[in-house]
């Protein structure tokens, strides 16, 4: 069974930085592409945030973040990271880290149990 443990979450000032960390078991992650989700403002659903690839070749983004977060992973430890820089108030929300159920299928059904981020202005 797939599991999937977030960290690195906490409480910073506007303009600071975190770095959340997402450790994978039960299989082998690298075969499979991984993202980090938030809630959506005022909705039910989350909003994508960042995904890499299983290759990481290709990287994808959330527009509000382009250029103040980096997703990377690490194939030896199967662990994904958000480097978030530049972190603004309404970042703030509880991450999600999600991996493919399917290989190439951008199918993200598996989760993390979440991790909050809270930025103070």
């Amino acid at each position: 069974q797939v599991q999937l443990v977030e960290s690195g979450g906490g409480r910073v000032q506007a303009g600071g930085s975190l770095r959340l960390s997402c450790a994978a078991s039960g299989r082998t992650s690298s075969s499979y592409a991984m993202g980090w989700f938030r809630p959506a403002p005022g909705k039910e659903e989350r909003e994508f945030v960042a995904a890499i690839s299983r290759s990481a070749g290709s990287t994808y983004w959330l527009d509000s973040v382009k250029g103040r977060f980096t997703i990377s992973r690490d194939y030896v430890k199967n662990t994904i990271y958000l480097q978030m820089n530049s972190l603004k108030p309404e970042d703030t929300a509880i991450y999600y880290c999600a991996a493919e159920r399917v290989a190439g299928t951008s199918d993200y059904g598996y989760w993390g149990q979440g991790t909050q981020v809270t930025v103070s202005s």
